[in-house]
């Protein structure tokens, strides 16, 4: 269900930007998550956070887990399909390996993971394809890639600061939300007041795009954090290239050249190389920078 999910976001943002500007499709989107999960928090009878530095770490969180990779997702899709920009977010684990390295949190890496890390990057570099001359594509999948990475400094500070504090996930889940409304609505100036015609499919895409793969999504993957650990959760992880790829091809008639295809194996090959011979947490055992959302939602 979470692959499902997660992978989707793709699709309804690329239905989305039919009529939207990035920046309106990045706030409908966070808007209507936050609107979901403060109902769920009062259905449930939890509050937002009140301590301080909670909200101080839920806002830099918010931040690089949220604003920024929902604003890259938005701009690079623009140019790249939703089935490409589903296996390159698929390499925030390759981003959050090698923010391990620079920080010392990853010690003794071992010689197949290196090459996993250096083989997923080569992937993105043949999907990338710099020596071509189609720019606005390049500059997009630049876009995600950066937003993949965005993902993985967010993941690694939430880890540190606020899985596992004793706040409850929905709460977290809906705070971080409300922050990331907060951040995004300043970005308003830049294309988000552009007068806009929405129609059904406009509507239901930003909809889903919001409820659903947003705020629903988001709320989930706390939970199976807290509930079964980080190394179970990073599994759901590698079926999202598969569910972006799939539903661009049947829904959207997206057509991938073969250099794509080879640059989507390459990248995956290299994010399982990286999983390989890695300690298993349990689920109790927290994690400095936790796995489980290694390759996680747009």
């Amino acid at each position: 269900m979470l692959a499902l999910l997660w992978g989707s976001t793709f699709l309804w943002i690329e239905l989305a930007l039919d009529a939207l500007t990035p920046v309106q499709v990045t706030l409908s989107r966070c808007v209507l998550g936050t609107a979901t999960l403060l109902v769920a928090c009062l259905g449930s009878g939890r509050r937002l956070p009140r301590d301080r530095t909670v909200w101080g770490h839920v806002v830099v969180a918010a931040f690089f887990c949220n604003a920024v990779p929902f604003a890259l997702f938005s701009i690079g899709q623009q140019t790249v399909d939703s089935g490409v920009a589903g296996v390159l977010n698929a390499t925030t684990p390759l981003w959050s390996l090698l923010i391990g390295v620079v920080i010392g949190s990853e010690r003794g890496l071992r010689p197949v993971r290196l090459g996993g890390l250096l083989l997923g990057f080569a992937g993105v570099v043949l999907i990338f394809a710099p020596w071509q001359t189609t720019g606005p594509v390049g500059w997009g999948a630049l876009a995600i890639v950066a937003a993949a990475a965005s993902y993985a400094v967010g993941f690694a500070y939430m880890g540190r600061n606020l899985v596992g504090r004793g706040s409850p996930t929905i709460s977290l889940s809906a705070a971080q939300l409300v922050a990331a409304t907060g951040l995004t609505s300043l970005t308003l100036p830049a294309g988000g007041l552009t007068p806009i015609e929405i129609g059904a499919k406009t509507a239901i895409a930003v909809l889903v795009l919001g409820v659903v793969a947003t705020g629903i999504t988001f709320h989930l993957t706390y939970r199976v954090i807290a509930a079964e650990g980080a190394t179970n959760a990073a599994t759901v992880g590698y079926l999202l290239p598969v569910v972006s790829v799939a539903l661009g091809a049947i829904v959207l008639d997206e057509v991938l050249s073969l250099r794509m295809v080879a640059g989507m194996v390459i990248v995956l090959v290299g994010v399982a190389l990286t999983r390989r011979h890695k300690r298993a947490l349990s689920p109790s055992a927290p994690a400095d920078i936790p796995p489980a959302l290694s390759a996680p939602r747009a």
